[in-house]
Protein backbone atom coordinates (compact mmCIF):
# COMPACT_ATOMS: atom_id res chain seq x y z
CA UNK A 1 0.00 0.00 0.00
CA UNK A 2 1.70 3.27 -0.73
CA UNK A 3 2.43 5.88 1.31
CA UNK A 4 -0.02 8.40 1.89
CA UNK A 5 0.79 11.55 0.86
CA UNK A 6 1.98 14.26 3.37
CA UNK A 7 0.12 17.35 3.94
CA UNK A 8 1.62 20.45 2.50
CA UNK A 9 1.07 22.92 4.90
CA UNK A 10 2.87 25.93 2.44
CA UNK A 11 0.30 25.71 0.00
CA UNK A 12 -2.23 25.63 2.33
CA UNK A 13 -0.82 28.97 3.42
CA UNK A 14 -0.96 30.02 0.10
CA UNK A 15 -4.74 29.49 -0.95
CA UNK A 16 -5.32 31.25 2.15
CA UNK A 17 -4.08 34.17 1.12
CA UNK A 18 -5.04 34.08 -2.75
CA UNK A 19 -8.30 34.25 -1.11
CA UNK A 20 -7.55 36.89 0.58
CA UNK A 21 -6.20 39.06 -2.18
CA UNK A 22 -9.45 37.85 -4.09
CA UNK A 23 -11.63 39.66 -1.14
CA UNK A 24 -9.01 42.84 -1.57
CA UNK A 25 -9.63 43.29 -5.21
CA UNK A 26 -13.44 42.18 -4.46
CA UNK A 27 -13.48 45.04 -1.69
CA UNK A 28 -11.81 47.57 -4.50
CA UNK A 29 -14.10 46.67 -6.92
CA UNK A 30 -17.04 47.01 -4.87
CA UNK A 31 -16.32 50.46 -3.62
CA UNK A 32 -15.16 51.97 -7.31
CA UNK A 33 -18.93 50.89 -8.39
CA UNK A 34 -20.52 51.83 -5.05
CA UNK A 35 -24.43 53.09 -5.80
CA UNK A 36 -26.23 52.75 -2.37
CA UNK A 37 -25.78 50.37 0.83
CA UNK A 38 -28.35 47.50 -0.11
CA UNK A 39 -26.31 47.18 -3.34
CA UNK A 40 -23.28 45.71 -1.03
CA UNK A 41 -25.21 42.41 -0.51
CA UNK A 42 -24.38 41.29 -3.93
CA UNK A 43 -20.51 41.71 -2.75
CA UNK A 44 -20.86 40.34 1.00
CA UNK A 45 -21.85 36.47 -1.05
CA UNK A 46 -18.90 36.09 -2.39
CA UNK A 47 -16.86 37.82 0.59
CA UNK A 48 -18.66 34.69 2.06
CA UNK A 49 -17.76 32.57 -0.04
CA UNK A 50 -13.93 33.23 0.48
CA UNK A 51 -14.18 33.41 3.99
CA UNK A 52 -15.95 29.94 3.90
CA UNK A 53 -13.31 28.33 2.03
CA UNK A 54 -10.61 29.83 4.18
CA UNK A 55 -12.74 28.21 7.21
CA UNK A 56 -11.95 24.83 5.21
CA UNK A 57 -8.77 25.04 4.59
CA UNK A 58 -7.69 26.12 8.24
CA UNK A 59 -9.53 23.19 9.52
CA UNK A 60 -7.48 20.97 6.83
CA UNK A 61 -4.43 22.61 8.38
CA UNK A 62 -5.80 22.30 12.06
CA UNK A 63 -6.66 18.60 11.70
CA UNK A 64 -2.96 17.80 9.83
CA UNK A 65 -1.16 19.16 12.62
CA UNK A 66 -3.02 17.44 15.52
CA UNK A 67 -2.03 14.12 14.31
CA UNK A 68 1.25 15.15 11.89
CA UNK A 69 4.53 12.90 13.40
CA UNK A 70 6.75 15.82 11.92
CA UNK A 71 5.25 18.87 10.50
CA UNK A 72 7.93 20.99 8.68
CA UNK A 73 8.12 24.00 11.36
CA UNK A 74 6.53 23.59 15.56
CA UNK A 75 3.13 22.75 15.62
CA UNK A 76 2.22 25.65 17.62
CA UNK A 77 3.69 27.78 14.93
CA UNK A 78 1.51 25.87 12.20
CA UNK A 79 -1.25 26.67 13.92
CA UNK A 80 -0.54 30.44 15.12
CA UNK A 81 0.21 31.25 11.51
CA UNK A 82 -3.30 29.95 9.54
CA UNK A 83 -5.05 31.51 12.85
CA UNK A 84 -3.62 34.94 11.94
CA UNK A 85 -3.97 34.53 7.91
CA UNK A 86 -7.62 33.28 8.46
CA UNK A 87 -8.20 36.49 10.87
CA UNK A 88 -6.80 38.52 7.17
CA UNK A 89 -9.70 36.60 5.45
CA UNK A 90 -12.10 37.59 8.54
CA UNK A 91 -11.43 41.14 8.45
CA UNK A 92 -11.92 42.10 5.20
CA UNK A 93 -15.46 40.82 4.97
CA UNK A 94 -15.93 42.14 8.00
CA UNK A 95 -15.36 45.84 6.49
CA UNK A 96 -18.24 45.42 3.51
CA UNK A 97 -20.24 43.71 6.01
CA UNK A 98 -20.16 47.11 8.49
CA UNK A 99 -20.68 48.94 5.52
CA UNK A 100 -24.01 47.64 4.90
CA UNK A 101 -25.18 47.43 8.26
CA UNK A 102 -24.50 50.70 8.65
CA UNK A 103 -26.26 51.87 5.13
CA UNK A 104 -23.11 54.38 4.26
CA UNK A 105 -24.29 56.56 2.00
CA UNK A 106 -20.83 57.24 -0.23
CA UNK A 107 -17.11 55.89 -0.02
CA UNK A 108 -15.30 58.98 1.36
CA UNK A 109 -11.35 59.20 -0.62
CA UNK A 110 -9.82 58.13 2.55
CA UNK A 111 -12.16 54.89 2.32
CA UNK A 112 -11.00 54.12 -1.33
CA UNK A 113 -7.25 55.23 -0.27
CA UNK A 114 -7.41 53.00 2.90
CA UNK A 115 -8.73 49.92 0.77
CA UNK A 116 -5.59 50.24 -1.64
CA UNK A 117 -3.28 50.09 1.25
CA UNK A 118 -5.42 46.92 2.17
CA UNK A 119 -4.87 45.53 -1.29
CA UNK A 120 -1.22 46.52 -1.30
CA UNK A 121 -0.53 45.12 2.10
CA UNK A 122 -2.29 41.82 1.17
CA UNK A 123 -0.67 41.06 -2.27
CA UNK A 124 2.68 41.81 -0.38
CA UNK A 125 1.96 38.77 2.18
CA UNK A 126 0.51 36.91 -0.50
CA UNK A 127 4.31 37.29 -2.43
CA UNK A 128 5.79 36.33 1.03
CA UNK A 129 3.68 33.60 1.61
CA UNK A 130 4.45 32.26 -1.47
CA UNK A 131 8.28 32.18 -1.50
CA UNK A 132 7.48 30.76 2.61
CA UNK A 133 8.55 27.12 1.55
CA UNK A 134 12.17 28.08 0.04
CA UNK A 135 12.68 30.75 2.70
CA UNK A 136 16.51 29.65 3.08
CA UNK A 137 17.19 30.11 -0.36
CA UNK A 138 15.32 33.12 -1.69
CA UNK A 139 17.08 36.84 -1.00
CA UNK A 140 13.98 38.69 -1.27
CA UNK A 141 12.07 36.92 1.16
CA UNK A 142 13.46 39.81 4.18
CA UNK A 143 12.48 42.63 1.62
CA UNK A 144 8.78 41.28 1.36
CA UNK A 145 8.58 41.60 5.22
CA UNK A 146 9.90 45.04 4.84
CA UNK A 147 6.94 45.83 2.45
CA UNK A 148 4.38 44.91 4.39
CA UNK A 149 5.72 46.92 7.50
CA UNK A 150 5.77 49.75 5.25
CA UNK A 151 1.99 49.64 4.05
CA UNK A 152 1.41 49.13 7.79
CA UNK A 153 2.90 52.52 8.89
CA UNK A 154 1.19 53.96 5.87
CA UNK A 155 -2.01 52.69 6.79
CA UNK A 156 -1.21 54.07 10.43
CA UNK A 157 -0.82 57.42 8.93
CA UNK A 158 -3.76 57.66 6.54
CA UNK A 159 -6.17 56.61 9.58
CA UNK A 160 -4.67 59.35 11.60
CA UNK A 161 -5.19 61.86 8.55
CA UNK A 162 -8.45 60.13 7.61
CA UNK A 163 -10.07 60.43 11.33
CA UNK A 164 -8.76 64.01 11.92
CA UNK A 165 -10.75 64.68 8.46
CA UNK A 166 -13.74 63.00 9.21
CA UNK A 167 -14.14 65.36 12.46
CA UNK A 168 -13.23 68.32 11.29
CA UNK A 169 -13.91 68.21 7.77
CA UNK A 170 -16.87 65.87 7.11
CA UNK A 171 -18.67 66.70 10.91
CA UNK A 172 -21.79 67.90 9.16
CA UNK A 173 -23.91 64.80 10.57
CA UNK A 174 -22.85 63.06 13.92
CA UNK A 175 -23.84 59.59 12.12
CA UNK A 176 -21.56 59.77 9.17
CA UNK A 177 -18.58 60.66 11.62
CA UNK A 178 -19.93 57.91 14.39
CA UNK A 179 -20.12 55.45 11.34
CA UNK A 180 -17.05 55.70 9.47
CA UNK A 181 -15.00 56.27 12.69
CA UNK A 182 -15.68 52.44 13.16
CA UNK A 183 -15.36 51.64 9.75
CA UNK A 184 -11.75 52.90 9.10
CA UNK A 185 -11.01 50.96 12.74
CA UNK A 186 -12.04 48.08 11.07
CA UNK A 187 -10.07 48.87 7.90
CA UNK A 188 -6.78 49.91 9.60
CA UNK A 189 -6.92 46.27 11.45
CA UNK A 190 -6.93 44.62 8.28
CA UNK A 191 -3.62 45.81 7.54
CA UNK A 192 -2.09 45.09 11.03
CA UNK A 193 -3.31 41.72 10.51
CA UNK A 194 -1.42 41.57 7.62
CA UNK A 195 1.88 43.13 9.52
CA UNK A 196 0.71 40.27 12.01
CA UNK A 197 0.51 37.46 10.26
CA UNK A 198 4.13 38.91 8.61
CA UNK A 199 5.71 38.88 12.17
CA UNK A 200 4.35 35.51 12.49
CA UNK A 201 6.48 34.37 9.73
CA UNK A 202 9.62 36.12 10.45
CA UNK A 203 9.81 34.82 13.96
CA UNK A 204 9.27 31.04 12.32
CA UNK A 205 12.16 31.90 9.83
CA UNK A 206 14.19 33.06 12.69
CA UNK A 207 13.72 30.08 14.76
CA UNK A 208 14.81 27.73 11.49
CA UNK A 209 17.44 29.41 10.45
Amino acid sequence: MGKKNKFNYFKAYEKLTALAVQESDLMIETLRSFKDAEALQDAMVPMHEFENQGDDINHAIFESAAVDFMPPIDREDVVELASALDNVLDYIDDVIAHMYMYSVKDIPDNAMKMAGLIRDSVKALDKMICEFHNFKKNKKFRQLLVDINSFEEQADQLYTEAMHHLHTKENAEVMHVLVWSRIYERMEKCCDACEHAADIVSTIVLKNM
